[in-house]
Parts: C-alpha cells; structure tokens; sequence
C-alpha cells in the first residue's frame, strides 16, 4: 500500500505564506511526477503544480511567481512554498504522486488534503 500524508495548512492573513508538505510512504519503487491540486468550495479541482522526478516544473497561471514547489527523491517528499497569499488561494490543496509500485504498478494516488484559508 501506499500513503500520501499532507502538512502545514491553516489560517494565513492575505499577503501570508504557508508551506505544504506531503510524504509517500509504504510499497514504493519509485515515483515519477508530484504535484499539488486544490479545490475550493463549490468548485472543481483544479490544477496547482507538479513536478517531474528530474526537476522540471509546471504552475498554473494563477499561482506563478508566488508558489514555488520542490521535491526531495531520497525521501520521497515534495513542498509547496505559497507566498503572497490571496483570499482567492482558499482551498483544501491535495498532493498527487505517480508511482510504481514494488509490484510494478504504475498508479496514481491522492492524499487525503489539507485546508489553506487565506482570510484577515
């Protein structure tokens, strides 16, 4: 099995940062591309960030400029850095992990998310 634990959300004031973190654990071989998804109320999921297991990176037009995210692939984590934090950033943020198994599955998995409220 395999598990994605996300950290670090909470109440930042707009103009705030916030950092996420999000752990793979359990029957992995490796893992390729992480990212970061987000849903607001009433809306669909969206897009945040990913990142491919050699560095590359990609962000939606939303959030250029003021996410930053990171992995490290000893340790099977990856990091959202927020900064400038806006009211319209409220949302519960997911972590998203592409894996192979140690039985060679390549499977998509999902953390259980974690709520960033952006709100003075």
């Amino acid at each position: 099995q395999v598990q994605l634990v996300e950290s670090g959300g909470g109440l930042v004031q707009p103009g705030g940062s916030l950092r996420l973190s999000c752990a793979a654990s359990g029957s992995i071989f490796s893992i390729k591309a992480m990212g970061w998804y987000r849903q607001a109320l009433g809306k669909e999921r969206e897009l945040v960030t990913t990142i491919t297991s050699g560095g590359s990176t990609n962000y939606a037009d939303s959030v250029k400029g003021r996410f930053t995210i990171s992995r490290d692939n000893a340790k099977n984590t990856v990091t959202l850095q927020m900064n400038s934090l806006k009211p319209e950033d409220t949302a519960v943020y997911y972590c998203n992990a592409d894996i192979v198994t140690m039985s060679y599955y390549r499977m998509n998995f999902w953390g259980k998310g974690t709520l960033v409220t952006v709100s003075s």
